[in-house]
């Protein structure tokens, strides 16, 4: 049987921060849009704001070029701050219950290396 896959959101990195890979030792990243504050844009990978096609639930994949990450936890503000913003933290932790409201929590793994052009994907698979 063929794995399907359901894209809820798509995007690609444009521009990485001069502090963003910095979080990799909490193991946490940060999108945000190409509206990001400056006060904030050098922690941040800047990706292009994109609509959402449906509800992002933990049991989803968060997809990092070709790396799959299951999500644990999605925080109560990721999927508006997603939407019109760009901007939420991803969470390498695998905790299941989310602590901050801005972020998406997904299983413990190999931190990504992330490029400009890298793709992100949030999908369900069956």
């Amino acid at each position: 049987m063929k794995i399907s896959e359901k894209v809820i959101y798509e995007t690609k990195v444009n521009e990485i921060g001069s502090e963003a890979k910095g979080f990799r030792d909490i193991q946490m990243l940060i999108l945000f849009g190409s509206e990001a504050p400056d006060a904030l844009r050098s922690s941040c990978y800047i990706i292009d704001v994109n609509n959402i096609n449906g509800n992002i639930t933990a049991g989803m994949f968060l997809i990092i070029d070709h790396s799959k990450y299951k999500i644990t936890a999605v925080g109560n503000e990721v999927q508006k701050n997603l939407q019109n913003l760009g901007h939420i933290a991803i969470s390498f932790t695998g905790m299941d219950a989310p602590e901050l409201p801005g972020t998406l929590y997904v299983e413990e793994g190999v931190y990504p290396e992330i490029k400009v052009n890298t793709e992100i994907e949030i999908a369900s698979l069956n």
